[in-house]
């Protein structure tokens, strides 16, 4: 947009592009509704107040907000393609996402990263990157990659890329390990942001001193209050797995809630499709009793202030004509969306042309040598029980309990117990073909039966199966091999459904309607074939392998003490 011409339509000399008349402006810096116009110039708004144009579209008293902004979303968890995720958000009123492509990263690397970045390019919203400070996420996981600051250096030039992502190796940080400081200090100047589940005291003062600005893994209020104190803004997750939002919300007052921001985190294409996208956290916050201008406030300009995105997130002069028109506030259900002064959605559909072209798909990265029955099985040390350690889940958490059980041993082999909802969990590096398998128990999916298996296993994505026994494991982990990434269900040795992810082992090809069915009829195959007793099964079986948030955890290299950050053996 030519600088005269903006100013020009802006004080009325000139007719704009178009004008969005009598409409209810949400007012972000002052949180009021304001009776206006919404003048646009191109890519720009130029005033807010009475105008004319070229064209006209009559809002009748529908509400006018900034376009919303997803502070934190790992675009791969809702098992999407970049373009179909795009076009998923963008009819929900979704303006801009800050993606931390980790997932990616850590299965291709640099080359994941830079598949994101390609993807991204002409989708109907702004996309932008934070670099995945901890590929993989610790020592204690096998990833596809390793990535330094120096690989991860030559991204900083690209216009997308803003800072650097959850900084999850908390203790990398406090103990002043050499890599991890490379990273923090590649990114000074640049947001920095984090993940530090349950850190507290001089811990967190030193985490924070090293520059990192946000945190997303907060569960309880003290904790929320405790870092938002420190000076962190505190990112209100509200996904598919961990839902934060409840809780939290009592922390957002006059006083502190120009400090919070929403996120999703990870969202599968299932609750896209029946919940929405950003929009879904501001009904949700909204019917809590949150003020709706707050909870707008919360889902843009805030994070658009924090990530240093100018002219963006406001309904006001010069900012971005990125806009998302409500019926009311209180149901916050978008009825069209503008894209930078375009018109890309209506009554919840994408109707923006496509993204800049396909990008090529990267190869398959399962590689697993052939798999034997004989594999899966848990030797005892002796006796007709054995002591184990359990991870205990917690449903729409991340993070874990634990606990010892006797379980009983038939034939040698240590089993799982359906009765008491102990099912078994193994965990298979799929990257360098190397063999390694994990092993562990766990209570809290539910199955009664059969066994469920996926290469969407955070961060490290190796493939990850529970089930009730070693012959239904066997088959899940074949499968999901056969299918070169995906998702599947078993029973006595037959495939129930299954969800292929070709890309990556991480994103399906398919449109999103056809993907979100596959997920649900695969979802319910679990629940009612199965016995599950979870809402989405595969997302927290997804979240059973990943090192550095719960109490106990397995990957490739056995069962995790995340507390002590160090190998323990199964048999307590």
């Amino acid at each position: 947009m030519e600088l005269k011409r903006l100013i020009d339509i802006a004080a009325g000399r000139q007719p704009a592009d178009l004008v969005l008349k009598n409409g209810r402006v949400v007012n972000v810096f002052t949180e009021e509704i304001l009776e206006a116009d919404v003048a646009i110039a191109g890519d720009r708004i130029a005033g807010v107040g009475s105008y004319e144009g070229a064209e006209t579209i009559d809002l009748e008293g529908q509400f006018v907000c900034p376009g919303f902004i997803d502070a934190h979303v790992h675009i791969e968890s809702s098992m999407l393609s970049v373009p179909e995720f795009a076009k998923l958000a963008a009819a929900h009123g979704t303006a801009a996402v800050i993606t931390d492509p980790h997932e990616i990263a850590n299965v291709m690397g640099i080359e994941g990263i830079r598949y994101m970045l390609d993807s991204a390019k002409g989708c109907p919203l702004r996309i932008y990157v934070m670099l995945s400070s901890c590929v993989p996420a610790s020592h204690l996981e096998s990833a596809g990659a390793n990535l330094s600051a120096d690989d991860l250096r030559p991204l900083l030039d690209d216009p997308c890329v803003l800072g650097l992502a959850e900084m999850m190796n908390f203790p990398g940080v406090v103990n002043g390990d050499e890599q991890v400081l490379n990273k923090l200090k590649m990114c000074s100047g640049r947001v920095i942001d984090g993940h530090s589940p349950g850190l507290a005291g001089r811990d967190l003062q030193a985490y924070i001193a090293s520059g990192i600005g946000s945190d997303h893994e907060c569960t309880t209020l003290e904790e929320a209050r405790e870092k938002l104190r420190a000076g962190q803004c505190i990112m209100i997750r509200e996904g598919s797995q961990a839902r934060n939002l409840e809780t939290l919300l009592p922390l957002v007052t006059p006083e502190t809630a120009h400090r919070f921001m929403f996120v999703t985190d990870d969202k599968d294409v299932e609750d896209l499709l029946t919940e929405g996208h950003v929009d879904h956290i501001i009904r949700k916050a909204i019917s809590c009793g949150l003020k709706p201008a707050t909870a707008i406030r919360l889902a843009s300009i805030n994070a658009a202030r924090y990530f240093g995105l100018e002219w963006f997130g406001a309904v006001a002069p010069g900012y971005a004509a990125s806009l998302a028109i409500l019926d009311n506030l209180e149901d916050c259900r978008v009825q069209r969306v503008f894209h930078e002064g375009q018109l890309i959605a209506e009554k919840g559909r994408c109707v923006a042309g496509e993204s800049a072209g396909p990008v090529p798909v990267p190869a398959s990265t399962v590689n697993v040598h052939q798999l034997q029955p004989e594999q899966f099985g848990i030797k005892s040390s002796g006796g007709e029980t054995q002591k184990v350690h359990v991870i205990e889940m917690i449903e729409d958490q991340l993070v874990t309990h634990r606990c010892v059980e006797a379980l009983p041993v038939v034939e040698g082999l240590v089993m799982p117990d359906p009765s008491r909802d102990i099912a078994q969990l193994v965990v298979i590096e799929r990257h360098g073909a190397t063999g390694r398998m994990g092993f562990g128990f766990i209570r809290g999916f539910g199955l009664r039966a059969g066994a469920i298996a996926s290469t969407v296993a955070h961060d490290a994505h190796n493939i990850v199966i529970a089930g009730t026994n070693v012959s239904d494991i066997y088959e899940a982990a074949v499968h999901a091999v056969k299918l070169r990434g995906g998702l599947c269900a078993v029973k006595n040795g037959k495939v129930l459904a299954d969800m292929p992810l070709p890309i990556a082992g991480l994103m399906s090809d398919a449109p999103a309607a056809e993907a979100g069915k596959q997920l649900s009829v695969l979802q319910r195959a679990t629940t009612q074939e199965l016995g599950s007793t979870l809402r989405k099964p595969f997302m927290a079986l997804s979240f059973m392998s990943l090192s550095v948030i719960g109490s106990l955890k397995v990957t490739d290299l056995g069962l995790i003490d995340v507390d002590q950050f160090k190998p323990i053996e199964l048999f307590a």
